[in-house]
């Protein structure tokens, strides 16, 4: 086996671990007994498990558990990927949470911003030492496929909680020399790479320029008389901002910057760059770099700035797989500029899993409290109940639980069209890949939105408890909502998105054969768009199809009609945007209700399971079909007595769903180190963990504070 490969199947085996660690395929989840028979509070592993604290299960929880009407196990594995990644998960969960150097001594809320960066990459470097070093993961990483990343959530929120400055060098500095680079680069940088010889990151964002690539700022001109390209940074707007990994941590990056050669710009390419002394850390001549400073969360990211002024790299230094600079400057062109779209929508199609894996969490919190937390009188005189038993607060939760599998499947969907394209690409053939990058940038933006909303709702279901940091549900928000903005702004992903239905729906007036997920645009007799006479699954799916059909429809004629009436098309589409954002929402919504659907019906579970996935699948469809009438009304999918028998059944639903909500987050299998939550642990004893946490807070050390008698003391006795 050559070098190249050779390092290409190690790192190929080493996100196979990070996989299981971190996907719904593979996500760490709380140790449910395996025992369906019984329902108790016993995890399968109380060793790794909060429960184990002295804490005895909590009554509520304990008769919320007795009721569950399906195989909690069935659903816990079908999210897994099947029973053999859920018993390979569990394992490597417990190898790592078992783990002592992987807890803080002190909460990071309570530690300076240096020393929550120091922590964080402590248990990041033993992270990759551990992976390296033990030959229990090494043995389980033998049996798995798939591809992802210990980094992101799951496991990897338990163990760096405010962010990996690591996660970069894996996510996407590693990735883009093996999918940008040649087998030559690959050799001499990938073995290095995974050593942990050289760290990296990625730099392509810049504090002007995010989402519009072809924007970026940054200079790289070839020096034919050297063999060198330049690198230069010509404006304060041109300073590379944001790379996770770049303030303090990386040594190396892949640069994004516009290619000049022979005076003529070729766009933006990829360069690997040295920017610190591998032996000092010292940044070196013409490379000023640092951290941004405080953001909303991941503030243990180290993200940074850069700029360059006339550093040189050498020619070689420019990843070549796709195009080229010979010797002499000669550029050499890509066979087809969409090769290099197979990272972005790698990274895309990863975040629509890790935000439902946030959501996963917050609901499973938010859940629990819900069952534990009693609050007022629903009928006078009476004991107070516990808020789950409020219609608002099940209005709030259970359409989160299905939003979870909603968003599941339909990740799982377009994974699957990732690896089938990819394999085409091999073999030339590019035809999917439009299909395949519209689909990533929808869900991307769908899931991201969708996660991040809920996340909020279920903090606000917990009241005043949800603020604290120690319900982890701020943390949680923090990571969430970034996804919004990364990796594409979910605004500009929209209108990628209605790029692509306008271009189909033109095709489709033009008799071409459109590709499978927008292949409702093609015209269809009159017939077929009668009412519907019953709201089965099926009809409401279909509802969804007719909604985004004429929303396109209307976009397209307005869109049409502005450029008949002299108006230049981009001035038209920029008018027209608004409508066209909300189109691209349906489709990607219409998208996922097919694939929940479609999910369900061919899930292998019992029927007692198939009947609760199907009441939550039910559930979603019913749900954003009444949040979003007015598509429905308009085009006339459905009528107002359809809206009213829907808002009856919505009630219905929430009622059926109500005994099994513990249950069902209990099957998401989230294990407590992971949940990290005063307000979620397993065993329900959230008044306890909440005073022991509060006793923890350094304020609380001392009975009276050295500021009282700095400041609070003169003042009281000044006699004002």
């Amino acid at each position: 086996m050559s070098h190249s490969k050779a390092f290409q199947l190690k790192l190929y085996v080493f996100f196979n671990v990070i996989e299981l660690l971190n996907t719904r395929e593979l996500q760490p989840l709380a140790r449910l007994h395996e025992n369906q028979s019984t329902h108790t509070c016993t995890h399968l592993h109380t060793d790794m498990a909060k429960t184990s604290e002295n804490h005895q299960c909590m009554d509520d929880l304990k008769a919320e558990r007795e009721r569950c009407s399906f195989n909690k196990h069935e659903i816990t594995t079908l999210l897994d990927g099947g029973e053999d990644k859920t018993k390979q998960r569990r394992k490597i969960e417990k190898v790592f949470l078992s783990d002592p150097e992987f807890l803080d001594a002190t909460r990071p809320e309570y530690l300076s911003h240096e020393d929550r960066y120091a922590n964080e990459l402590r248990k990041a470097c033993h992270m990759i030492r551990k992976f390296n070093e033990d030959e229990e993961i090494q043995q389980l990483v033998g049996q798995m496929d798939g591809i992802r990343t210990l980094m992101g959530s799951g496991l990897g929120v338990a163990l760096t909680k405010d962010g990996n400055p690591l996660a970069l060098h894996f996510i996407m500095f590693m990735p883009s020399i093996m999918g940008q680079g040649t087998v030559e680069q690959q050799g001499e940088w990938m073995g290095r790479a995974w050593s942990g010889e050289i760290i990296g990151t990625y730099a392509q964002t810049e504090l002007g320029h995010g989402t519009f690539l072809r924007g970026l700022e940054t200079t790289a001109t070839y020096d034919p008389s050297t063999e060198e390209f330049v690198l230069h940074s010509p404006t304060i707007t041109s300073t590379k901002w944001w790379p996770g990994g770049l303030g303090k941590t990386a040594n190396y990056a892949v640069v994004m910057a516009q290619l000049y050669t022979r005076g003529r710009c070729h766009g933006p390419h990829p360069f690997i760059v040295q920017l610190r002394d591998e032996e000092t850390h010292q940044s070196l001549p013409g490379v000023t770099l640092g951290e941004i400073g405080p953001r909303l969360g991941m503030n243990t990211n180290d993200n940074g700035f850069l700029c360059f002024s006339h550093h040189r790299i050498p020619r070689t230094h420019l990843l070549m797989k796709h195009s080229q600079v010979l010797q002499d400057g000669t550029y050499v062109r890509p066979a087809n500029d969409k090769l290099a779209y197979g990272t972005m929508v790698f990274v895309r199609v990863a975040i629509c899993f890790d935000t439902y894996r946030q959501l996963q969490r917050a609901v499973t919190i938010a859940t629990r409290y819900s069952a534990i937390r009693r609050q007022s009188e629903l009928v006078p005189g009476q004991p107070e109940p516990q808020i789950l038993e409020y219609q608002t607060q099940q209005y709030k939760i259970l359409p989160l639980i299905a939003t979870v599998f909603g968003i599941h499947f339909a990740a799982q969907s377009v994974w699957q069209t990732y690896n089938d394209v990819t394999g085409s690409i091999h073999d030339g053939n590019l035809d999917l890949l439009p299909e395949l990058h519209t689909l990533s940038c929808g869900l991307k933006a769908l899931s991201s939105s969708d996660a991040a909303n809920g996340v909020e709702t279920c903090r606000l279901s917990c009241g005043g408890h949800g603020y604290l940091a120690s319900s982890n549900l701020p943390r949680i928000y923090t990571t969430t909502t970034a996804a919004i903005t990364y990796e594409g702004e979910n605004t500009v992903m929209w209108l990628q998105v209605a790029r692509y239905l306008i271009k189909s729906f033109r095709e489709a007036r033009q008799g071409h054969r459109l590709h499978h997920s927008v292949s409702y645009l093609t015209p269809r007799p009159a017939s077929t768009h009668a009412l519907q006479t019953n709201l089965s699954n099926a009809a409401l799916v279909e509802a969804f199809r007719v909604a985004v059909s004429h929303l396109v429809g209307e976009v397209a004629a307005r869109l049409q009609g502005q450029c008949d009436s002299g108006m230049v098309f981009e001035h038209a589409w920029n008018a027209c945007s608004v409508q066209l954002a909300r189109c691209a929402q349906v489709h990607i919504r219409y998208f996922t209700c097919e694939e929940f659907l479609s999910g369900v019906e061919k899930a292998e579970v019992s029927e007692a399971t198939r009947g609760v996935l199907m009441r939550l699948c039910r559930l979603y469809l019913v749900f954003h079909i009444i949040g979003n009438q007015g598509d429905f009304l308009r085009s006339g999918a459905l009528t107002p007595s359809d809206m009213t028998t829907l808002e009856e059944e919505l009630a219905t639903l929430l009622a059926a769903l109500r005994p099994d909500a513990v249950s069902l987050v209990d099957s998401f299998d989230i294990h407590d180190r992971i949940l990290d939550s005063t307000l979620g642990c397993w065993d329900g004893n959230v008044y306890e963990r909440m005073f022991e946490e509060a006793k923890k807070s350094p304020l609380n050390q001392k009975d009276v504070p050295d500021a009282y008698y700095k400041y609070l003391r003169p003042l009281m006795k000044a006699s004002l």
